[in-house]
């Protein structure tokens, strides 16, 4: 058995413990970001399954003067209060938005957004040291540079944040076939 298991923490992301929290996806970030195309792509589809699935989104936005707002695309899918504007690279050291974490009650936060290496890395290693569980939806994460984002993604593995893909998102968040939800889920998302 494992530690984990012990202290009573599911190693399974559920719908009911999570939360999706993408960190900065702007207008003047996601055109210098390798990839940044799809991370959008995966961005959107991640918050178009925790809408079907009644899981909570946040987004942060990284002090938007300078790195403009949320992309369209994304931001359209966002309600007004569930957009939350920092300065500090880790999410978690503006109060507001630790505050706004711990209120959802939800233990699990699925990371997603820019960059893997700073703002996603950062926040990452906060929420860890604040107890919660950490998964790092790789396909969603990207930096400007390849080696950022492998090298960010190695750290938050190494400090204990799980990497995951989007599909193992979606199949643990649903936790069984055969239900109205995992049909509808599975002909809209898992193609």
């Amino acid at each position: 058995m494992t530690e984990r298991k012990r202290n009573g923490t599911s190693l399974r992301m559920t719908s009911s413990a999570s939360c999706l929290l993408v960190i900065d996806v702007q207008e003047k970030l996601i055109p210098a970001i390798h990839g940044g195309e799809a991370v959008l792509d995966h961005v959107a589809w991640l918050i178009r399954l925790a809408r079907e699935l009644d899981v909570p989104v946040r987004l942060t936005e990284q002090y938007p003067r300078g790195l403009g707002p949320t992309v369209a695309r994304v931001r359209s899918q966002v309600l007004d209060d569930e957009l939350l504007e920092k300065v500090h690279f880790s999410c978690l050291d503006a109060d507001p938005i630790r505050r706004e974490l711990a209120a959802l009650g939800r233990r699990q936060v699925i990371l997603a957004g820019t960059e893997t290496h700073v703002c996603v890395l950062q926040s990452a290693f906060q929420l860890l040291e604040d107890g919660y569980q950490v998964f790092v939806v790789d396909e969603a994460v990207a930096s400007r540079k390849p080696r950022d984002t492998e090298l960010g993604l190695a750290r938050m593995r190494d400090a204990g944040a799980q990497v995951v893909s989007r599909e193992m998102v979606a199949f643990e968040w649903l936790n069984r076939a055969g239900t109205d939800q995992f049909k509808k889920v599975s002909k809209t998302f898992i193609v």
